[in-house]
């Protein structure tokens, strides 16, 4: 026998061990909690050993799990390597765990690219309700997303928009289609770029310098939705055997050095005192941390800017393609959104936000949009101690997952759940605002995304001036029943092949 082996296959064996070990030992305490009394444990798929379930949910996870609560019910539980999981699918149970138990359920899971640059510590996003967590929530809301302040940047938010037409128009001129996702991400994320530090950081065009910027923020994006083996084995983090890390890593740093040349630019202005400040958030934050440096710092900023501009961005630009690749499927209901939008604003009018009140089909096509494409298909959650939920116990430091997606394509809750239509919603008063669990796309409770009304206010704004601007069609030889419907399951739920239409001018109509 080859000596020089023998190293290797003691490694090998003692990972072996440590992995039955650690098998038997959750086994073991499932079966516990199940016996002690205190409420039977959810059913669930059965598994494999040591890996668990972690295969049967593919590359979509959503529809798997929607698919494995038509048998086992909609509160079921699964093995993840060493994570136990339980999945909510109703509209009941969702309101029993975000309201009844939202103190118990108010911690958030998150993978290991989230762990990079300790970004879960710093996070409003990702750290627990505490006296620091709600002090971060209340810096955004003062400084950004308070009423007051959406107000203040609505002049911000149209100036975009009507850049986004003008953008639109070239395309139309040329008689060349426009790649919407793109179109409206770089929007969305030049009225956050702008509100933070008064200037673009996104643009269409992939040759310019803003572009580098603006596919990191995406990339980040899309390693932050994907597990990995660390998330299912702790002890295996250390090897980052995917890289997600690393890659999460280099993101940041990226992103922290844009973030630092702000910072000391506008640092910079003030002690020089020969120009007026901007006036925008940064410089709210950077007041903040004069007053406080001790508890806001300049590493605390860039934290919250990372926040903002991942959460802020994407899921406005993944919503506005799957609203228009929907009414690109169904042209008549394209034709009466494009009729109310037209009458109510008239010939040669521009959209406003006071408009979109009066707009209700406009509306409904959005939560209809919400309904079938939730840009996080899953609320992810993680139980702080033992609790029960319709007599089914939920241990602590449980993942708990709703799966918002399964919920918006549910036949007890929604009739044809499977097809796109707004009408519904004119029919029925349903809100996005986390009061009703049949629609939860920006989740509900004290973890609710906060960015919501912004969201909805850029989001109406864009979908209203692209209807009322210009007709669409698609490419030659593309049809609407052909069009590609799949998803990419991510950080933000995107379709898997980006929409490119061609804009068409407005008929104009003759006096």
């Amino acid at each position: 026998m080859d000596l020089s082996l023998i190293p290797a296959m003691s490694l090998l064996v003692c990972f072996l061990l440590t992995l039955f070990f650690f098998f038997f030992a959750t086994a073991k305490t499932r079966r516990n909690s199940s016996e002690s009394g205190r409420g039977s444990f959810p059913p669930g798929p059965p598994g494999l050993p040591l890996v668990g379930n972690i295969f049967q949910l593919g590359l979509n996870p959503h529809r798997s799990l929607a698919a494995f609560s038509r048998t086992y019910g909609s509160i079921m539980s699964l093995k993840l390597g060493r994570l136990t999981a339980v999945v909510i699918s109703s509209p009941e149970a969702a309101k029993e765990a975000l309201k009844t138990h939202d103190h118990v359920l108010s911690a958030r899971t998150f993978n290991d690219a989230i762990r990079a640059f300790d970004h879960h510590k710093h996070s409003v996003v990702w750290i627990p309700p505490s006296a620091r967590w709600r002090f971060l929530r209340k810096t955004i809301a003062k400084n950004l997303l308070s009423p007051q302040n959406l107000d203040t940047i609505q002049s911000l938010r149209m100036r975009k928009v009507e850049e986004l037409v003008s953008l639109v128009n070239q395309f139309c001129e040329r008689g060349e289609a426009i790649d919407m996702a793109r179109a409206s991400f770089v929007t969305s994320f030049n009225i956050i770029s702008n509100a933070l530090f008064s200037v673009d950081l996104a643009t269409y065009d992939s040759n310019s310098s803003p572009y580098e910027f603006h596919n990191t923020v995406v990339h980040l994006m899309e390693i932050s939705g994907k597990p990995n083996a660390g998330d299912y084995f702790r002890f295996l983090r250390f090897l980052d055997l995917q890289g997600t890390r690393k890659e999460a890593v280099l993101c940041i740093e990226r992103l922290f050095r844009v973030f630092q040349e702000f910072i000391d630019a506008r640092l910079a202005k003030r002690l020089s005192n020969t120009e007026a400040s901007s006036i925008d958030t940064l410089d709210s934050l950077l007041d903040l941390t004069q007053e406080n440096e001790e508890e806001f710092t300049i590493k605390d900023i860039k934290h919250m800017l990372l926040d903002l501009f991942v959460a802020g961005t994407d899921t406005n630009s993944s919503t506005m393609e799957w609203a228009m690749t929907e009414l690109i499927r169904k042209p008549e209901k394209m034709v009466k959104a494009q009729s109310e939008i037209r009458q109510v604003i008239g010939e040669n009018g521009v959209v406003q936000e006071s408009h979109i009140q009066s707009l209700p089909y406009l509306q409904a096509i959005l939560k209809e949009t919400l309904r079938l494409h939730p840009a996080a298909p899953l609320i992810p959650r993680k139980s702080e101690s033992d609790f029960q939920i319709f007599g089914f116990l939920v241990p602590e430091n449980t993942q708990v997952f709703v799966n918002v997606w399964a919920i918006g394509r549910d036949s007890n809750v929604w009739e044809n759940p499977m097809k796109f239509e707004p009408e519904r919603f004119l029919l029925r008063e349903i809100d996005v605002k986390g009061k009703d669990f049949e629609l939860l796309p920006f989740g509900s409770g004290r973890k609710m995304c906060p960015g919501y009304s912004m969201a909805l206010k850029t989001m109406s704004m864009v979908l209203a001036s692209l209807l009322y601007s210009f007709d669409w069609k698609l490419q030659n030889g593309v049809f609407p029943q052909n069009i590609d419907m799949s998803e990419v399951f991510g950080l933000t739920l995107h379709k898997a092949k980006p929409l490119c239409v061609v804009p068409i001018k407005k008929p104009t109509i003759s006096s």
